[in-house]
């Protein structure tokens, strides 16, 4: 017969062991260790225009890098241009209870109704490159590109391009999304001062739908060189668009008598311009719009009040530029 002692002893012996192999599967957390959800602030719902453009997710990437910095976990989704799409992604933000939404909206005013529900349900949106200026919703903040001033920039570029010889340009617009309807009223309203002036004639010809896309800039560049055969300029909202306007020319042959702007600054609109495809951008910092959402959430969450508008400057990016660009091949 085991003495008590031993056996109390052998007793607490194997529940030592027992509670040892359980806890092989699972550490128990210490205040080094924290699980993700105690540290986490919370989640940031982004759903942007379209994550195909490099710009749109250079911004999406900007917006998830420094949220984490600041312990904040991002959910991003495209929108794929599609406003049905976007509005039940905005829902299931909802539903989550996001901290924010961040929106680059696919119709600024098809989007009213369920950005009124974020509203309603007290989750604060914040817009991003898209505005959206409708009555009856309220935004945080939007952050975005100077987009009038850049349309401006554009203008200036154009004007340089064509010299004194003037000439007929087209506009490849993206007419649905604000930020384009921007540009393109900064670039006309350098156009018209231009031709007020008294200088050689810069006249705008056409504005054709691009869907700031390649292969949409491309027919929409077609179509225009087929009904204007003396066309000098082609003004395109973005680079895709501008890349599928100089396919268009190298296939009419024309190379040599059209040039374009684009807009953005895309890595492969910048090789564009090194190669003299296109003449200039006024680009983009979509890295820094990024930066500058995940700021504004958190001085929103402190209480802090914001501007209605916080826009960033573009910059006019020619070929000298492209040539001392170190990213460039």
């Amino acid at each position: 017969m085991t003495p008590p002692v031993k056996k109390n002893l052998f007793a607490n012996t194997l529940c030592l062991a027992a509670l040892l192999f359980a806890g092989c599967d699972k550490p128990a957390q210490t205040a080094s260790q924290p699980s993700v959800a105690s540290a986490s602030k919370g989640t940031i719902g982004v759903s942007l225009l379209t994550l195909d453009n490099p710009f749109f997710k250079t911004i999406g990437d900007s917006i998830a890098a420094e949220g984490q910095k600041h312990d904040y976990t991002t959910v991003l989704v495209s929108g794929d241009k599609d406003v049905a799409k976007q509005g039940n992604q905005i829902k299931d933000f909802i539903v989550k209870k996001v901290s924010a939404i961040v929106l680059s909206p696919c119709d600024s005013k098809s989007i009213v109704p369920v950005i009124q529900e974020a509203n309603a349900a007290g989750i604060p949106v914040f817009t991003v490159d898209v505005p959206c200026n409708e009555p009856g919703v309220k935004i945080a903040t939007q952050i975005a590109t100077d987009n009038l001033g850049g349309g401006k920039e554009a203008g200036h570029a154009m004007i340089e391009a064509l010299g004194e010889a003037g000439g007929k340009v087209a506009v490849l617009h993206f007419k649905q999304v604000e930020s384009c309807q921007l540009r393109v009223r900064g670039f006309t309203e350098v156009i018209n001062a231009h031709n007020a002036s008294g200088k050689a004639k810069i006249e705008v010809v056409a504005e054709l739908e691009s869907g700031g896309a390649k292969d949409a800039g491309f027919k929409a560049a077609e179509d225009v060189l087929q009904s204007h055969g003396d066309l000098r300029g082609i003004f395109a909202i973005n680079d895709p668009a501008a890349l599928g306007a100089r396919a268009a020319l190298e296939k009419a042959g024309k190379t040599q008598q059209v040039v374009i702007i684009g807009f953005d600054g895309q890595p492969e609109g910048k090789q564009a311009i090194k190669d003299g495809k296109i003449y200039a951008d006024p680009i983009q910092f979509p890295d820094k719009m990024g930066v500058q959402i995940v700021e504004s959430i958190l001085r929103h969450s402190k209480g802090e009040s914001l501007p209605p508008q916080i826009l960033i400057p573009t910059s006019l990016y020619r070929k000298a530029d492209a040539d001392q660009d170190a990213s460039l091949k």
